[in-house]
C-alpha cells in the first residue's frame, strides 16, 4: 500500500478509462466512506452523493459538460452536491453560503484520493451547466451540484502537469 505522500503524487487527471473493467462494488463503497470520512463544519456533512452508473446518464452527464466525453467513457460518475440547508440549520447564512461548499468540496477531494489509493483514475469535472445538471438526475431542490468525479480504471496515465514554485504560492509570515 502507498503511503499518502505516494498517494498525491499518483493522482493525475485520467481522461480514458479501460472499457471493459467495471468498479468492483467493494472498492466503490470503501471510496465513499472515505469521502464521508472528510472533516466537515460541524461534523454535519452538509453534502449528498450521487452514484451515477447507468450510461445513458452519463452520456446526458457529457453534454452538459461541455462535451467531455470521458465522463461516459468511465464506469461510474460521481456527483457531489453541497446542502445548504443542512448547514444553515447550525451556522446560518455562513454555513449555507461557505461551510456547505467547503464539506462538498473536502469529501470530493477525499474520495479522489481514495480513488487513487484503490489502484484507479479519475477527474474532476467543475464545468457544467449546474441547472441541466440537477434537471438530468432529478437532484432534489436546494442542493447544489459542485463536482463532477469520473472514476474506473485508466487505459493510460498522462504525463504529471507542471505545479507553480512553493515560493510563488506560499507567503511564509
Amino acid at each position: 500500500m502507498w503511503d499518502f505522500f505516494e498517494t498525491v503524487r499518483h493522482r493525475h487527471s485520467v481522461r480514458k478509462y479501460q472499457p471493459d473493467m467495471p468498479v468492483e462494488p467493494e472498492k466503490l463503497y470503501a471510496i465513499l466512506e472515505m469521502a464521508c470520512a472528510a472533516p466537515s463544519a460541524g461534523d454535519l456533512q452538509a453534502y449528498r452523493i450521487l452514484v451515477v452508473r447507468d450510461q445513458a446518464k452519463r452520456q446526458a452527464l457529457v453534454h452538459l459538460a461541455r462535451q467531455q466525453e470521458f465522463i461516459a467513457q468511465a464506469p461510474v460518475c460521481l456527483v457531489f452536491c453541497a446542502d445548504p440547508a443542512r448547514s444553515a440549520s447550525a451556522f446560518g447564512e455562513r454555513g449555507a453560503k461557505l461551510y456547505a461548499l467547503q464539506d462538498t468540496t473536502i469529501a470530493a477531494a477525499y474520495a479522489q484520493l481514495a480513488i487513487v489509493a484503490a489502484g484507479m483514475g479519475s477527474t474532476w469535472v467543475g464545468y457544467f451547466d449546474e441547472d441541466q445538471v440537477r434537471a438530468a438526475l432529478g437532484i432534489e431542490p436546494g442542493l447544489i451540484p459542485l463536482a463532477l468525479l469520473s472514476l474506473g480504471y485508466p487505459a493510460e496515465l498522462p504525463e504529471p502537469s507542471p505545479r507553480r514554485r512553493l515560493d510563488e504560492v506560499v507567503i511564509w509570515q
